[in-house]
């Protein structure tokens, strides 16, 4: 704390520039540097006075990309809220109409995706149905042919006594059958 207090005295007492960093045993850090000044143009001063190169070009792009990315990401944000809606009050009309633009695109691609699903959700149940009749038909013919009617089904003749080329079989969904139910 001395050496800081005499560093802030030597600022006032002689006009000068004063950019001071101390590490303790501990690992604790004091710093200070002149009000006139910050520590990156000292360094920067030192560096050109000196000759000796504190840091290499890559490095100090890397940094200007990560405040370039900061920015970015913070107007991301203020973008982001809003299209919630968020924050929108104080923007003018002109400012408006690209989030308007964006939203209805959006909800265009949400509503073509919805009727994707549907036209699956119904070419599913159509192949299902059809599955249902199969399966209906193939039970029908099994009971008949452990009753004993086995003559009339191949000729195609219903116990009633009725020639049909093609027996049609209704079908329910049951909700006790969940796997029926899955893919839509």
């Amino acid at each position: 704390t001395g050496i800081l207090k005499k560093a802030k005295e030597i600022t006032v007492l002689c006009d000068a520039e004063i950019s001071l960093v101390v590490f303790s045993s501990t690992g604790k850090m004091s710093e200070y540097c002149s009000p006139s000044t910050t520590l990156i143009g000292m360094l920067d001063r030192y560096q050109k006075s000196s000759g000796k190169k504190l840091w290499d070009a890559p490095h100090e792009f890397l940094s200007m990309e990560v405040e370039r990315m900061k920015r970015e990401n913070d107007k991301l944000q203020i973008d982001l809220r809003h299209l919630k809606g968020e924050d929108i009050s104080s923007l003018q009309p002109k400012e408006l109409i690209p989030i308007e633009d964006a939203l209805e695109n959006g909800l265009t691609c949400i509503r073509h995706k919805q009727m994707e699903l549907l036209n699956s959700c119904k070419k599913n149940e159509r192949c299902m149905e059809e599955e249902n009749k199969q399966l209906s038909y193939i039970l029908q013919q099994q009971q008949l042919a452990k009753s004993g009617n086995v003559r009339h089904l191949e000729r195609g003749v219903t116990e009633d006594g009725d020639a049909n080329s093609q027996m049609l079989f209704p079908f329910f969904l049951q909700s006790s059958q969940p796997n029926l139910h899955e893919h839509c």
